[in-house]
């Protein structure tokens, strides 16, 4: 663990974005222990930066803030949640998070998400945030998944934005048409493909079904299952995606797409910034959100949300409640995902968003279009050893789609060893 760093103002404090101060009753005093994973650069500097305009609204609190390296973090999460722990910790929404809930090491904050302001404007992220019924921490960021597509192709070809599955195969099969595959996709490092099963088993079972597969509760072996599956061969069959994907890291896809050989790609937002790096102008790319398959469910979507929770063991927890106020407040919410700080996107709906055309169209859909729920991606929502296993079998699925019985009671066999 690196060595604990005490903050001053004087290095953490921009005038120009101070938040507003408060009243003498309203300002803490006492300790204020934070712990971050947040170590490359850039999210340091705006999380440190973020504590001191807290710091600021609060001159009497003694705050201190050790960050930790990401990788070395999830190693030491369990034991310092234990023994010292601080009093507001990072860390990541869904089944991430479960192991320390059921461990009894995440406070209970539900009583902040019963506030209205909380209430209102994070309602998209609730469900992230929820277990048995109750919410264990807020979210701060998150970004978007969808496809980005070559907006001048589509136009080439006449398509529009597809609505629904049967609009996105008869787009796929004109581009098929046309000399061109349909999706760019890198599976060298396995979990761009659950990316795809994700929203294929959202759009057809539902959120809910999701989370209860994820969390073990549902047979792999499910006909509900099978049916994603089904879905997915469709384009498969139809020679969708490129060849020797499973040779190609995500990156190393990416031209495929930038050179017009393959018109589209469901990936995160990070996605568009190698984007326009090649080349690619904003007037040939563009986005949509997954298309409905199974009109009877809500649209539901892959937004992996990074989060702040309150160790059951903190010694400062009402401040510790004020900081979590501050972390998801509409101002602070807009200062650090702006573009020259985090660049993603604010949780609270209320916040603005960089005048970006994808962050924009991202915000509006989680904020507004996703009422089915916010899914934190298949490595996240899984647990370890689950999504190792069923990240491979999705690859080879890919690869060779008429393996998919042995694939299914290899990943039932994970699954009740997993979760027993």
């Amino acid at each position: 663990m690196q060595p604990t760093l005490k903050l001053s103002l004087a290095a953490l404090v921009t005038s120009a974005v101070l938040a507003t101060g408060a009243s003498a009753e309203d300002k803490l005093t006492g300790d204020l222990r934070i712990f971050l994973d947040t170590s490359n650069p850039a999210p340091r500097a705006t999380m440190e930066a973020m504590i001191g305009r807290f710091q600021e609204k609060h001159p009497d609190l003694n705050i201190e803030t050790t960050v930790i390296d990401r990788e070395a973090y999830k190693t030491q999460i369990r034991n310092f949640l234990t023994a010292n722990a601080p009093d507001v910790a990072t860390w990541y929404a869904a089944n991430r998070m479960r192991p320390y809930v059921e461990a009894g090491l995440f406070e209970d904050v539900s009583d902040l998400w019963a506030e209205p302001e909380i209430a209102e404007n994070l309602a998209s992220t609730k469900g992230a945030m929820t277990i048995d019924g109750k919410q264990w921490g807020v979210p701060y960021t998150y970004y978007q998944w969808g496809v980005y597509y070559r907006e001048d192709i589509f136009k080439e070809l006449g398509l529009s934005e597809p609505s629904t599955w049967e609009e996105e195969l008869a787009n796929c099969r004109k581009i098929l048409e046309s000399g061109r595959k349909c999706y760019t996709i890198g599976t060298k490092f396995l979990w761009t493909a659950g990316g795809w099963f994700d929203y294929l088993n959202m759009r057809i079972n539902g959120f809910d079904f999701h989370m209860a597969l994820a969390q073990g509760e549902v047979e792999w072996t499910d006909d509900r299952v099978r049916a994603t599956f089904a879905a997915w061969r469709e384009l498969i069959d139809m020679g969708a995606y490129i060849d020797n994907h499973q040779t190609y890291s995500w990156q190393e896809a990416l031209p495929f797409m930038v050179q017009g050989e393959a018109a589209a790609y469901l990936m995160g937002n990070f996605a568009v910034a190698p984007l326009r790096e090649a080349g690619l102008t904003d007037d040939q790319i563009d986005f949509y959100q997954f298309p409905v398959i199974n009109p009877d469910v809500e649209l539901a979507e892959d937004a992996p949300t990074d989060t702040f929770h309150i160790p059951v063991n903190a010694t400062n927890k009402d401040n510790a409640r004020a900081f979590l106020r501050f972390v998801v407040s509409t101002e602070n919410q807009t200062i650090i995902n702006g573009g020259d700080a985090l660049g993603q996107l604010p949780v609270n709906a209320q916040s603005t968003v960089d005048d970006d055309e994808f962050l924009n169209q991202g915000f509006e859909m989680l904020s507004s279009n996703s009422p089915g729920g916010v899914a934190q991606f298949f490595d996240r929502d899984f647990p370890a050893e689950m999504a190792k296993a069923g990240m491979e079998g999705l690859q080879e699925f890919m690869v060779r789609p008429d393996n998919l019985d042995r694939i299914l009671a290899r990943l039932e066999r994970v699954r009740k060893r997993v979760y027993r």
